[in-house]
C-alpha cells in the first residue's frame, strides 16, 4: 500500500486555492451598494468604483470616488462615497491599510452619526482590532483596543444589527484577556507568592466574570489565602462561598463544601440563575476539531475562543486593579480634621488684645506673648520721664512674631549688635579723649597768664 504524505497534499491545496484567487475567478461583491438604478454622472462614478472595490483595483477606486466627492459635492451619494473609500481600505489589508480604514470609518461616524453604516463602521473598527489579537500569553494591546471598541458600539448603537454580533464578540475579547490574567496568576501560585497571587486572582474574577475557568481561579485564590496565614481565613471562605454559590456546577463546588464545613462557616445555596447559565453554556460549548488544533500553533489569533461564554451579559465598564490584602494600611499619628471651617468679621479691633487666640498656644512657655503676658510685663516696671507712652512704643515696636529665628540668622543678628556696641565704645572713648585734651590746653593759658 501506497503511502500518502498528506502534508504535500495539504499544501498543494492551500497553494491551488492561492492561486485561484489571485487569478480573480472569485470576486466579492460590495456589501453596500445602490440599487438605484440611474444614469446620473455621480452614479456612474459610484458605480465604477464599487466594480474596482470588487476586483482588488482598490487604488484606482479611490481616485473615482475622490473625483465624485471633489466634482459634486451636493450629490446624494457622497456619505457612500466616504464609506466606500474606508471599504477600500478595508478590503486592501495590511498594516497601512487597516489604520487608514479605521481613521477613514472614524471620520464617517464623525459627519454622518444618525446613518445606518454608522453601525458597521464601528463594526468594522471593532474587527480590526478583533482580527490583530495574539494569544492569551503574549501582547494583549490590540485585545483591550478591541474590546473598547466592541463597547463603543454597544453603547453608541446598542439597537443596532450588529450589537449581538458585538456583544458574543466582546466575550471572545474578554476570554483572552482574562485567560492572560489567569496564567500570569496561575505562574504567581506555582512560585509560592500568594500575595501576588491572590491579588491577581481577585482582580480576574471582578473584571471577568464570565470567564470560563473563574472557578478554578477562585479555588487557587482561596488556596492563596489560606497560605497567607489565619489572618487571610475570612477572605478563603469568602473565595469558596463564590465558588459554591455562583458556580454550582463547578468541579470544585463539592470540594469547596468540604473546605467549607472544615473552616465552620455556613455553606450557602446555589444560585438558580448560575445554574442555568453554567448549564446552558456546558450544553452549548463546541469543541475544535483536529484540523483546527493541529494548526493552531501556525496562527497568530488566540486558539480558546470556543471556550468564551454564549450567554450573559459581559462587563461593560473597566475595573481598576485592587489593593493586595497583604499590604498595610498606614495608619496616621493624628488624626486629620473633619469639621467645617468658618469665619467671620470682628468690628471689636481690641479682641486680640483682650482674648487669648490660636497664637498664644504656639508661643514658648517662657516668653510672654503680645497679649495680656506683654501688658502684665509692662505694669510691674515704673514708668520713668524718659519713657514713651504705650500706644508710641506700640507703634515704634517690630511686630511680633511666634516664629522662632533660624540659628544663622540669630548668630548674624548677636554679631552685628557686637559691632555696634564695640563702635560705640569707640566713639565714647574718643569723646573723653578730645575733652581731655582741651581741659589741659585751658590749664596752660591760664598759667601763662
Amino acid at each position: 500500500m501506497a503511502f500518502i504524505n498528506w502534508s504535500d497534499r495539504f499544501v498543494a491545496v492551500a497553494a491551488a486555492s492561492a492561486l485561484l484567487a489571485s487569478c480573480g475567478f472569485h470576486h466579492k461583491k460590495y456589501e453596500n451598494p445602490i440599487s438605484k438604478d440611474t444614469q446620473q454622472p455621480d452614479k456612474v462614478l459610484y458605480d465604477k468604483a464599487v466594480h474596482d472595490i470588487e476586483h482588488s483595483r482598490y487604488e484606482v477606486a479611490r481616485i473615482t470616488l475622490n473625483t465624485l466627492i471633489n466634482t459634486y459635492d451636493t450629490s446624494e451619494y457622497l456619505a457612500k462615497a466616504k464609506l466606500a473609500i474606508a471599504d477600500s481600505w478595508y478590503r486592501e489589508g495590511g498594516a497601512h491599510g487597516l489604520a487608514q480604514a479605521e481613521a477613514e470609518y472614524k471620520d464617517f461616524i464623525l459627519f454622518y452619526p444618525t446613518m445606518e453604516e454608522s453601525a458597521e463602521a464601528q463594526n468594522k473598527i471593532c474587527m480590526i482590532h478583533f482580527k490583530e489579537m495574539e494569544k492569551s500569553d503574549r501582547d494583549v494591546s490590540q485585545a483591550h483596543r478591541a474590546e473598547g471598541e466592541c463597547r463603543q458600539l454597544l453603547v453608541q448603537f446598542p439597537n443596532s444589527k450588529y450589537a449581538p454580533q458585538a456583544e458574543q464578540r466582546l466575550r471572545e475579547i474578554q476570554e483572552v484577556l482574562a485567560d492572560g490574567e489567569f496564567k500570569v496568576g496561575d505562574f504567581y501560585h506555582h512560585k509560592g507568592a500568594n500575595p501576588a497571587a491572590s491579588n491577581r486572582f481577585d482582580y480576574l474574577v471582578k473584571a471577568y466574570p464570565l470567564y470560563s475557568g473563574a472557578d478554578e481561579a477562585l479555588w487557587l485564590q482561596a488556596d492563596s489565602y489560606a497560605k497567607m496565614g489565619p489572618r487571610f481565613r475570612l477572605k478563603a471562605g469568602d473565595a469558596y462561598t463564590k465558588i459554591v454559590r455562583d458556580y454550582p456546577l463547578s468541579s470544585y463546588a463539592q470540594a469547596s463544601k468540604k473546605k467549607l464545613k472544615e473552616m465552620e462557616l455556613p455553606i450557602p445555596e446555589a444560585d438558580p440563575v448560575a445554574y442555568a447559565r453554567m448549564k446552558y453554556e456546558l450544553e452549548n460549548r463546541k469543541k475544535p476539531n483536529l484540523l483546527s488544533r493541529s494548526t493552531s500553533m501556525f496562527t497568530h489569533g488566540p486558539d480558546d475562543l470556543y471556550r468564551a461564554a454564549k450567554s450573559g451579559t459581559p462587563p461593560m465598564t473597566p475595573v481598576t486593579p485592587p489593593i493586595p490584602a497583604s499590604v498595610p494600611i498606614p495608619a496616621s499619628a493624628q488624626p486629620g480634621f473633619s469639621g467645617d471651617v468658618t469665619a467671620q468679621t470682628v468690628s471689636d479691633s481690641s479682641v486680640l488684645d483682650s482674648k487669648p487666640d490660636a497664637r498664644l498656644s504656639s508661643q514658648p512657655s517662657g516668653q510672654p506673648s503680645s497679649g495680656q503676658g506683654a501688658s502684665a510685663s509692662t505694669e510691674t516696671k515704673p514708668a520713668s520721664a524718659t519713657e514713651q507712652p504705650s500706644s508710641k512704643l506700640q507703634e515704634n515696636q517690630p511686630p511680633v512674631t511666634n516664629h522662632p529665628m533660624p540659628p544663622a540668622k540669630k548668630k548674624k543678628a548677636k554679631k552685628n549688635k557686637k559691632k555696634e556696641k564695640e563702635q560705640q565704645q569707640q566713639a565714647a572713648a574718643a569723646a573723653a579723649a578730645s575733652s581731655g585734651t582741651t581741659s589741659a590746653s585751658d590749664t596752660t593759658s591760664n598759667v601763662s597768664k
